[in-house]
């Protein structure tokens, strides 16, 4: 009889709208390539039936486009594995032991939900602050606490994600790592950031599309809503006002994150679950209080 220690069990989730072919086939080539774990793909067609998909892969085909969260929360519900792990459709595993490593970072502390490895641009080998999980991006080979995450990146506990609810799917796009996130803390959890895991990403620029700021801003508004404490509610979307104002420049820029902000407080959040203020205080003492 095997002594030897159980393999992993991920569940991987690749979302597709066919619009990333070649990016695509690469990114499943280097998921099926993975060793050492027991791993089930699904591809989640976001209003589309998948092209391209390798042969023993499963599909999901949706209808109409959900948004990048509920198309998740579905591919999640698809796969059998104790770690989900979540990956860009244009993303890359650059080696084959990548998943392994990541899911040998749970079994370090107990308290982890989800672990984001360091990614990188492919072609000059940058990590984007907004993929370093922390206020302080300087240094993002560090390791560390994690309070946010990367979501188009990231392996989290099954056990832990379905307790608190999976993403949040009407956010359509944006915000949904800190939602998810911050309900993992509130329930006792955290995350780590493991930049000695690898995982190439193009660096690309969420900003390029006006949609950007109006789901931005409404999204910002709904995490506020849904997840703080009635005192902290003014004093996280005043310093994203501010910042707002300070960073943006275009006009139709700042008319669309002010047409999102007006969306996001006429209602829509769903569910209120204020975390306590407790959690609010790990978060803080991990580096990130919930007001930025």
């Amino acid at each position: 009889m095997s002594t030897g220690t159980p393999r992993p069990t991920v569940g991987a989730v690749v979302l597709t709208m066919n619009d990333r072919p070649k990016e695509f086939l690469v990114a499943m080539d280097s998921l099926l390539s993975q060793e050492g774990i027991d791993l089930d793909v699904v591809v989640v067609g976001n209003g589309c039936t998948p092209d391209q998909v390798p042969d023993g892969v499963r599909t999901v085909e949706l209808p109409t486009n959900v948004g990048i969260p509920e198309g998740r929360n579905v591919g999640a519900a698809s796969v059998k594995g104790e770690l989900i792990f979540f990956f860009d459709n244009d993303a890359v595993l650059p080696a084959p032991d990548t998943l392994l490593r990541l899911a040998a970072e749970f079994a370090r502390d107990a308290r982890r939900a989800f672990v984001q490895p360091r990614i990188t641009d492919p072609a000059t080998g940058r990590t984007l602050g907004r993929w370093v999980p922390r206020l302080r991006v300087s240094h993002p080979d560090r390791a560390g606490t994690a309070t946010v995450m990367a979501e188009g990146v990231v392996m989290v506990r099954r056990d832990a994600f379905e307790a608190v609810g999976a993403w949040p799917g009407h956010f359509f796009l944006f915000h949904e790592g800190v939602d998810l996130a911050w309900r993992l803390w509130e329930r006792g959890c955290i995350g780590h950031y493991a930049p000695a895991v690898i995982v190439h990403h193009p660096a690309t620029d969420p900003a390029r599309h006006t949609l950007f700021y109006r789901l931005n801003a409404r999204n910002r508004v709904w995490l506020a809503r849904r997840n703080l404490p009635a005192p902290l509610i003014p004093l996280n979307l005043a310093t994203w006002a501010l910042v707002t104002l300070w960073r943006i420049r275009d006009p139709a820029a700042l008319r669309a994150s002010l047409a999102g902000l007006a969306e996001g407080l006429r209602g829509g959040h769903g569910t209120r679950a204020p975390m306590r203020w407790s959690t609010a205080v790990r978060l803080a003492r991990a580096g990130r209080p919930p007001i930025c």
